[in-house]
């Protein structure tokens, strides 16, 4: 029974990726957030759990990754997609090209299951990242649909901004570029600077709401693009 218990909470997490997917293609984006976020609950205690049970196994690998990306691939996609189709305003020039730009957004969930299948394969990825998580991915799509709505269609060419980050997301979950992990070893200031630091950046932006995720990685980002030019 116990060897069942992590692969259960993995469930959950896909469970929660697809309610996702419902809340998102009826246009309720806050409940959708919220069940992307409930998945990142169920993603962080499926791993750790079968590490305290002494009970992890290649079978729960792959479901991890097949629920990953669900939740954090196909649903902020979903969102992206219900977002561009129904409360966009396209220009007129793009003509019925713009029927097809939504469609676009599912470019989300094909990188994200390339960065997890990359992730399952990479030796280098025990202890940080090589490219974007998908979990903070998923979380920068969710809060930006979300908090930022208003503002997104304030703007004349908001399509245009949305499928530039789509490239770019799509890009940054298979790029090269190493990106540090928030696993503490110990406590000393020398061995987790970076990690201080940006939490210690990340704390005010907190304030922001629903867009602090936005904020939040987009922070992480740059801080690790830096960090990544400064030692090559």
């Amino acid at each position: 029974m116990k060897k069942h218990i992590p692969n259960a909470i993995t469930c959950c997490n896909l469970f929660s990726g697809c309610v996702a997917c419902v809340m998102a293609f009826t246009g309720e984006f806050e409940c959708a957030m919220l069940f992307i976020v409930l998945g990142a609950v169920f993603d962080f205690f499926d791993g750790m759990v079968a590490r305290l049970l002494g009970v992890s196994s290649p079978l729960g690998v792959q479901m991890d990754s097949l629920a990953d990306d669900i939740t954090f691939g196909l649903a902020p996609a979903t969102v992206i997609f219900s977002f561009m189709k129904d409360s966009l305003v396209y220009p007129a020039f793009l003509g019925s090209f713009a029927v097809v730009l939504p469609y676009l957004a599912f470019l989300i969930a094909v990188f994200s299951a390339c960065r997890l299948a990359k992730f399952n394969v990479d030796t280098r990825q025990t202890t940080s990242f090589i490219g974007l998580p998908t979990p903070a991915n998923a979380l920068f799509w969710s809060s930006l649909i979300v908090g930022g709505n208003e503002w997104l269609l304030s703007l004349n060419h908001a399509w245009a901004l949305i499928l530039a980050l789509i490239f770019l997301f799509s890009y940054f979950l298979i790029s090269e570029i190493p990106m540090f992990s928030m696993k503490f070893k110990n406590l000393s200031w020398k061995s987790n600077k970076i990690r201080y630091i940006f939490l210690l950046v990340s704390l005010p932006m907190l304030a922001l709401g629903y867009l602090a995720p936005v904020a939040i990685i987009s922070w992480y980002l740059a801080l690790s693009v830096a960090l990544s030019k400064k030692r090559g």
